[in-house]
């Protein structure tokens, strides 16, 4: 099929508009004022035609002109120098463009990393059969922090080679973050996808981590908990959810607010968006099989093996779990705590100090409480004191003056 001499006429300006071999839908937008204020026609024909090759989803290649693949040439220069910019802007835009949730544009995959000894529990079976089915089904997990809910729907999509988009929920979060928004990139107003209508268009999955603490904002996303298409009502277009796409979410309280106050932040969610999930899942922390197991791996995998020690911290963080349930402790030992002591163990081989460092965000008498009842469960260790702590500094101190040596 040839083209007309509108057609031509318009696919050299819009390629010398673009300024490489290949465009975007985003380039097309850009295009249309150009279009009209140099009174060529749009280049939708090049997509609707099949002129042009489709490399990727929503990226084209320019067909050649009489058997060739040159620049055609334009009637105005000034095409040319925005061209320049237009190449320009597409590379510096998630640079320029601040306070947004960003994506890369030209990632070919968004498949979350595999994460070497991770052990699977509680619902990573249903949430795995959930994804294979294809089918759209919202999800919304909650649980108390640090027990691995986002880990596990990372690693169900690694396992499945499934594309996540994870989104981080704030108070701040609105549509812009959302859904997409135009940003002002070298002088120029540019449209950007968000996150939701980017897992959309691929059939990925939209994670909503920490929803609890979104604003009523978020009531935006009713129609895509639906699973019906969004209109981008500033854009003029519908964006349809490819096969695959679902939503899950994360969250600390059912989306009723923090009663106790320990997740300050968290919001009272609307009823209406809660009843867009079909089911919740409530996430608990792993056994002490299989904490263990998470544990000893964990030492595997930094050269740190201590069978005994592993053992010994389980047991700590259980029983403090059950202290804290009984409304004896105030705090608590998550699973991602016990990673971060591991962690602390394989850098200064030291059992006490490794917990001492890491439970020191607590305040002084919780901190004391743990320390005590760990040395308690392992006579291997006692709580050094302040005596003990000051003779060492005092040695180390002289030896330094002695030889001369800097701290």
């Amino acid at each position: 099929m040839s083209m007309s001499e509108k057609q031509v006429e318009s696919l050299s300006a819009f390629r010398s508009f673009v300024g490489s071999e290949t465009f975007r839908r985003q380039d097309y937008q850009e295009f249309k004022p150009k279009a009209k204020e140099m009174g060529v026609i749009l280049p939708r024909f090049l997509i609707r035609n099949n002129f042009s090759e489709k490399l990727d989803r929503g990226e084209w290649k320019f067909p050649e002109i009489n058997g060739t693949s040159s620049s055609p040439v334009v009637a105005e220069d000034t095409t040319v120098s925005l061209a320049t910019h237009a190449s320009a802007a597409r590379t510096e835009t998630a640079e320029m463009v601040t306070n947004v949730i960003e994506f890369p544009m030209n990632s070919e995959s968004y498949v979350p990393a595999k994460v070497n000894g991770y052990v699977k529990f509680g619902h990573y079976a249903d949430v795995k059969t959930i994804k294979k089915s294809g089918n759209f089904y919202p999800i919304f997990i909650t649980g108390l922090s640090g027990n691995g809910k986002t880990m596990m729907i990372e690693q169900v999509h690694a396992e499945l080679r499934k594309e996540l988009f994870r989104v981080n929920i704030t108070i701040e979060t609105d549509e812009d973050d959302l859904i997409g928004h135009y940003a002002l990139v070298d002088g120029r107003t540019v449209w950007q996808d968000g996150p939701v209508t980017m897992a959309m268009e691929r059939g990925a999955t939209l994670l909503l981590d920490e929803v609890d603490l979104a604003s009523n904002k978020i009531m935006c996303l009713q129609p895509v908990l639906e699973g019906n298409p969004l209109l981008i009502k500033k854009e003029g277009r519908v964006v349809r959810p490819k096969a695959g796409f679902t939503v899950m979410a994360t969250a600390n309280t059912k989306g009723k607010g923090s009663e106790d106050g320990r997740f300050i932040g968290t919001n009272i969610l609307n009823e209406a968006f809660l009843e867009r999930f079909p089911i919740t899942m409530e996430q608990e922390y792993p056994s002490i099989s299989v904490e263990k197991k998470i544990v000893t791996k964990l030492m595997t995998n930094l050269g740190c093996l201590d069978e005994e020690y592993a053992g010994k911290l389980v047991d700590w963080a259980d029983l403090i779990r059950k202290t804290f349930y009984d409304g004896g402790v105030d705090e608590i030992i998550a699973t991602r705590r016990l990673v971060h002591i591991i962690h602390a163990f394989s850098i200064f081989k030291d059992r006490m100090k490794a917990i001492a460092m890491c439970v020191a965000r607590f305040d002084d008498q919780t901190k004391e409480t743990f320390m005590d009842l760990y040395s308690k469960l392992d006579d291997k260790v006692s709580i050094p004191s302040d005596e003990t702590e000051e003779g060492e500094f005092s040695e180390t101190t002289e030896e330094a003056e002695e030889t001369n040596q800097p701290f």
